[in-house]
C-alpha cells in the first residue's frame, strides 16, 4: 500500500488535472496545443528565427507548423525587437509588443487586426486571466498603460516612476506586479481600484521575476547576482537571498546581469534559473525554504528567459531547447521552416479546440 502522504499527493495531482481538463473536454473536439514564438525575440537578431510569429506543434515533438507575417518595423524599415507576448482565449487574439508598438492578431485567421503606438514605447506586458485587460509598460519609463485588449485603447495609467520593464498578472486576476529597471521595489497594483503597495526593497533593481499561484511569494532576479531573492507579497518583506553554488559569475553578452530569467514549474515545486555566463539553467527545490539548489542543465547559448508548458512536462529556455523537466534531458530543439535554430525570449502556449482558442499559458513561468 502507498503511504498516506503519497496518496495525498496523487489525489492533489488528479484533482488539478480534472480542474484543468474537464472544462475543455466537455466542449467537444480534440485539444491541440501550439507554441507561439515571436521573433526577433533576442534583441533585433534575425539569425535566430527571422521576423514573424512562428508556430510549433507541442503534441508532435514541437514540429514547425507555420510562420505568421508580422509588422513592428522601425524608422529604418527593419524589424524592431519584440519585447513581449500574451494571448486572450476569450477574445481569440494574440498580442506582440515591440519597442514602440503593440500588435494584435486574430488567432483563428492569423490576420493582424491592428498595430498601435504607445507613449514612451512598449515593453513586456501581462494580460489579466479573463483576457480583457493588458498592463503594458512603457519602455523603461515612468508608467504602465492599462489597455483594453479588444480595442487597444488606453483606459488609464499607473505611474510608479521605476523604469517600467516586466509585468506579471496574478492567477486570480486581482493584482498585477510591476517591476522597473531602476527600482529595488516591486510595485503591486490592484486591478479593481488601482491602489498600489510594494514588496522589498531587494538588494538591487529588479530584473525578470515570477510569482507563485497563491500570489504569496515572488522570486526576483537582480543586477549583479548569480541567483535570486525571495519576497513575501503579503507582508511586503524580503525573505531570502539564494546564490548559485559551484559556478563562477562571469561576463555576459546580453542584459548586463548574470541571471536574466527565472520560472516556476506550474506545480510550484521547482525554480529554474538562467545563468548567462555559464550558458546553463540551475534548478532549485522550492519545497524548502529557502529553496535548495539540486541540478543544472547545460545549454547551447546564453539563456535570457525560461518558461514551461502548461502541463509542466517541458522547460522552454530562450535558447530554443525543449527540456524534459523530470529527466532534465534536452529532447529536441526549435527550428524554423529552413531548419535554422530558433531562439526567443517571447513565447506563449495556446490550446485550440474546434479551431478556437480555449486556453493560454504565460511567458513568465508563473505557478499555476
Amino acid at each position: 500500500m502507498l503511504p498516506a502522504a503519497a496518496w495525498l499527493r496523487m489525489h492533489r495531482t488528479l484533482s488539478l488535472l480534472c480542474l484543468f481538463l474537464l472544462p475543455l473536454l466537455s466542449r467537444g473536439g480534440e485539444i491541440s496545443r501550439r507554441l507561439y514564438v515571436a521573433c526577433p525575440g533576442v534583441r533585433e537578431y534575425l539569425e535566430y528565427g527571422g521576423h514573424g510569429v512562428l508556430v510549433f506543434d507541442i503534441d508532435h515533438d514541437f514540429k514547425f507548423v507555420r510562420r505568421i507575417p508580422s509588422a513592428g518595423l522601425g524608422d529604418n524599415g527593419a524589424p524592431m525587437n519584440v519585447k513581449g507576448v500574451c494571448a486572450s482565449p476569450a477574445l481569440g487574439r494574440l498580442y506582440v509588443s515591440t519597442l514602440k508598438t503593440m500588435l494584435c492578431f486574430d488567432l483563428a485567421s492569423d490576420k493582424m487586426l491592428w498595430e498601435k503606438p504607445y507613449e514612451g514605447g512598449c515593453d513586456r506586458m501581462a494580460i489579466t486571466p479573463n483576457g480583457k485587460t493588458i498592463y503594458l509598460p512603457s519602455l523603461e519609463g515612468p508608467l504602465w498603460h492599462v489597455v483594453d485588449a479588444a480595442s487597444g485603447s488606453v483606459e488609464r495609467v499607473i505611474r510608479p516612476d521605476s523604469g517600467s520593464h516586466n509585468t506579471v498578472a496574478s492567477r486570480d486576476g486581482r493584482e498585477v506586479f510591476l517591476a522597473g529597471l531602476h527600482s529595488p521595489l516591486l510595485t503591486i497594483a490592484s486591478t479593481a481600484d488601482a491602489a498600489t503597495r510594494t514588496c522589498g526593497p531587494f538588494s538591487a533593481p529588479i530584473r525578470p521575476f515570477t510569482v507563485n499561484r497563491e500570489a504569496s511569494r515572488c522570486y526576483v532576479c537582480l543586477n549583479e547576482l548569480l541567483g535570486f531573492e525571495v519576497g513575501d507579497l503579503k507582508s511586503g518583506k524580503k525573505l531570502h537571498r539564494v546564490e548559485v553554488t559551484g559556478f563562477k559569475q562571469g561576463e555576459v553578452k546580453r542584459h548586463g546581469c548574470p541571471s536574466h530569467g527565472i520560472g516556476l514549474t506550474p506545480d510550484g515545486h521547482e525554480i529554474w534559473l538562467c545563468d548567462s555566463a555559464n550558458a546553463s539553467l540551475h534548478i532549485f527545490d522550492n519545497t524548502h525554504e529557502p529553496p535548495v539548489q539540486t541540478a543544472s542543465v547545460k545549454l547551447r547559448d546564453e539563456p535570457g528567459w525560461v518558461t514551461f508548458t502548461l502541463d509542466g512536462r517541458y522547460a522552454l529556455p530562450s535558447t530554443g531547447e525543449v527540456i524534459d523537466v523530470k529527466t532534465r534531458r534536452i529532447v529536441t530543439q526549435l527550428t524554423d521552416e529552413m531548419k535554422r535554430s530558433v531562439m526567443s525570449e517571447k513565447m506563449v502556449e495556446i490550446h485550440f479546440q474546434d479551431g478556437k482558442a480555449v486556453a493560454a499559458g504565460d511567458q513568465f513561468g508563473v505557478g499555476r
